[in-house]
């Protein structure tokens, strides 16, 4: 599928269907639009009025036009109030009109929808944005694909002439979404935490990406207890993955980002039980896949901003090999942790992970993890929670989020809960009473990082969507990567 800017107007492009947007309670026809409902012979008026097409948010009607016309399909999309428009309204709007647009065959498609903030590159790379993430299919593991309807060819932006290189960094964008997808899809047969390092090598490899990867022996050297305590019940090797995009002239900030890496959890000792959902535990490394995902987007962009991608990669599992509820681990600070539950051990690869980063002398830290069901029952599943004792950090990811149209809502980090990971013979426990498990997480967290500003999202519900919504169809989302690339090139 190519996806192109045209100087063309409504009058003069020919191909299957046009798509076209049109403002909620101001749907009048006027200039190139008018003139093109009369030479339709008024289908649109027609179609408008017979629909009582509002013009509302996403809502669509189409109709096929007579023969002989320009194009042989119509679809008119609702932009919402003219006031609210945003980016990721236009995003939304066009991911609606690419699937509609499949569904009716259409092999060349024209979309003519308005400019946002009359900012021509910006309004292209949200449509092309949306446009490809919605198209996307992931058919990787089927013998043939149920949807056989044919593919989309060509795709114009009408009155965008000249915007290649925003689609091209869209696309790029996209890749790294896309990626970020197919990991947390895959199913634990098939990303590993060998496979997983073997994605960071493709990445630093096609990219000129640095990495390091450290094995088992390297982890035990520097002390990473909490780490290897998760991962010694699994029969695959634990890999620490450390990528690092370095621009060539002197960066002007330096970040670290880490991703929880779990490519399966099965609870451990403490395993899930029935109703758990035990199966979907493939996408406990949907913090991993994003980093991976932002690495691959950073290395194509190449920003003056020098960025360190980590995940403590392991499988939580169960033989006679397993940590114990009960057992104390040491992380690689010194902290002892008395471990209550085998099945909060995302924040056990976590602290060692924190704690490395916070010897790179790095700007910032960002860490993202499918963390907690608590923050899930909290804010549902289309938001993160996003924790930090920093305030700066806060408003930058809050930024960086709604530009990217992924919500984050921040959550407050009470001290006083603290208390409930105290324990009577070792410095913490890894986890607390039932309520505020989101903030006890976070605060469990903060315990590894000295002085290097930090912020956790915790991305348990958007990491996956059980319907199709906005850009994504059901399955992995892809969730965090264009937060995390903006939150870079802020």
């Amino acid at each position: 599928m190519t996806i192109q800017p045209t100087d063309k107007t409504l009058l003069d492009w020919t191909g299957d269907t046009l798509a076209i947007g049109l403002f909620e309670d101001a749907v009048q026809l006027t200039g190139d639009l008018a003139t093109l409902d009369q030479k339709l012979a008024g289908i649109f008026t027609e179609l408008i009025a017979e629909e009582e097409f509002t013009g509302k948010v996403n809502s669509t009607i189409f109709t096929r036009v007579g023969a002989g016309n320009l194009v042989r399909k119509v679809i008119l999309v609702g932009l919402g109030k003219p006031e609210a428009l945003q980016l990721e309204t236009l995003g939304r709007v066009a991911a609606t009109v690419a699937r509609t647009a499949k569904k009716q065959k259409t092999k060349t498609l024209g979309v003519s929808l308005p400019l946002w903030n009359n900012d021509p590159a910006a309004t292209a790379q949200a449509i092309t944005q949306g446009i490809e993430l919605a198209l996307y299919q992931d058919i990787r593991f089927k013998s043939e694909p149920e949807d056989k309807s044919p593919n989309i060819e060509t795709i114009d932006l009408l009155g965008l002439a000249g915007q290649q290189t925003a689609i091209t960094r869209a696309n790029q964008i996209v890749s790294g979404v896309i990626l970020a997808r197919q990991l947390v899809a895959a199913p634990a047969n098939a990303v590993t935490p060998i496979t997983m390092a073997e994605t960071a090598g493709a990445i630093a490899h096609e990219y000129g990406l640095e990495l390091e990867i450290l094995e088992q022996a390297e982890c035990e050297k520097l002390g990473m207890g909490a780490f290897l305590g998760v991962a010694q019940a699994s029969e695959l090797p634990p890999k620490f993955i450390h990528l690092i995009y370095k621009p060539a002239t002197t960066p002007r900030r330096k970040l670290a980002i880490i991703g929880k890496g779990l490519t399966f959890d099965s609870g451990g000792l403490n395993i899930k039980g029935a109703g758990s959902g035990i199966e979907t535990m493939k996408i406990d490394m949907g913090g991993a896949a994003a980093t991976l995902g932002a690495a691959k987007v950073i290395g194509q962009l190449k920003p003056d901003v020098e960025v360190h991608f980590i995940s403590a990669v392991t499988e939580n599992m169960i033989s006679g090999k397993a940590m114990h509820p009960g057992d104390i681990l040491t992380a690689s600070n010194g902290k002892t942790i008395e471990v209550n539950n085998t099945d909060a051990e995302g924040r056990l690869t976590l602290a060692d992970a924190l704690v490395y980063a916070d010897k790179l002398g790095v700007d910032a830290i960002v860490d993202l993890a499918t963390l907690t069901g608590a923050c899930v029952v909290a804010l549902g599943e289309d938001i993160a929670g996003l924790f930090t004792p920093d305030d700066a950090m806060a408003s930058q990811l809050q930024t960086a989020a709604e530009a990217a149209g992924e919500k984050i809502w921040r959550l407050p980090m009470e001290d006083k809960y603290f208390d409930g990971l105290k324990s009577g013979i070792a410095d913490m426990k890894n986890t607390g009473p039932r309520y505020g498990g989101s903030i006890t997480a976070a605060l469990f967290l903060k315990q590894f990082v000295k002085d290097t500003p930090w912020a956790h999202l915790d991305i348990a519900g958007p990491v996956w969507a059980d319907k199709e919504n906005g850009y994504n169809g059901a399955g992995a989302t892809g969730f965090g990567v264009r937060t995390l690339v903006n939150w870079v090139l802020s």
